[in-house]
């Protein structure tokens, strides 16, 4: 199905797993492919959700709309990310959020239940798959504990020190470039865009941060 099992071996739901063994894996669990345009819908909110999926190319958001119909960008993911997990894992199988694409987009989709249920065959590589798994759902609850950690700030600018302060950390790097952009990163920090455009010109104004388009410096310990 794929000619790149090696690209994919290195994403984390496959880690440690050989590109023989990923071949395998994709006849034995009925593995396919689907390509999305930029702001298609992958799942939609109240969608029973069967199969996880796993980003090969572009960017994905998981999206919450409240009653007056703002979205809310949960989390954010790209290549080698995995998106559904947590629906198709569960017992409710109904997913309370959307997933869309940001971008042109290619995903695997993998049947959960393959997963979770051993063949006759006791492939090697199947617990080592379960263990990726177990690793990444670890991954993406510390994103959204992030997210809530960021958005309980009362200010504006509290949110944005706080957001940049983790992606700071995560490039470790003096100048950074977040994978936002303004209004992608107003719907995460639950904001509007033209408060957030100009409280991030106030705060470069002060000294406080320094930015060009993505790129951005924290001048100062908040």
């Amino acid at each position: 199905m794929l000619n790149h099992f090696e690209e994919i071996s290195s994403f984390p739901l496959f880690n440690g797993i050989s590109s023989n063994d990923l071949e395998m894996m994709f006849k034995c669990f009925g593995i396919y492919k689907r390509k999305y345009l930029k702001d298609e819908i992958i799942f939609l909110e109240c969608q029973d959700i069967k199969f996880i999926g796993v980003i090969i190319h572009g960017k994905v958001h998981m999206i919450k709309e409240d009653l007056d119909g703002n979205n809310s960008i949960l989390v954010y993911m790209s290549n080698g990310d995995i998106i559904g997990e947590s629906f198709a894992c569960g017992i409710d199988t109904i997913s309370k959020v959307s997933f869309i694409a940001n971008k042109d987009t290619e995903i695997l989709f993998i049947p959960f239940h393959k997963i979770v249920n051993m063949c006759k065959m006791t492939c090697s590589f199947h617990h080592k798959l379960i263990e990726n798994m177990l690793k990444v759902i670890s991954t993406k609850n510390i994103m959204l504990i992030n997210k809530i950690e960021i958005v309980s700030k009362k200010k504006l600018r509290d949110k944005i020190m706080s957001y940049l302060q983790l992606q700071k950390s995560l490039s470790n790097d003096e100048y950074f470039k977040i994978p936002l952009g303004r209004t992608e990163l107003a719907d995460y920090l639950c904001s509007d865009r033209s408060a957030l455009t100009r409280e991030l010109y106030n705060m470069k104004r002060e000294g406080l941060i320094e930015f060009e388009k993505n790129i951005f410096k924290i001048n100062i310990d908040f």
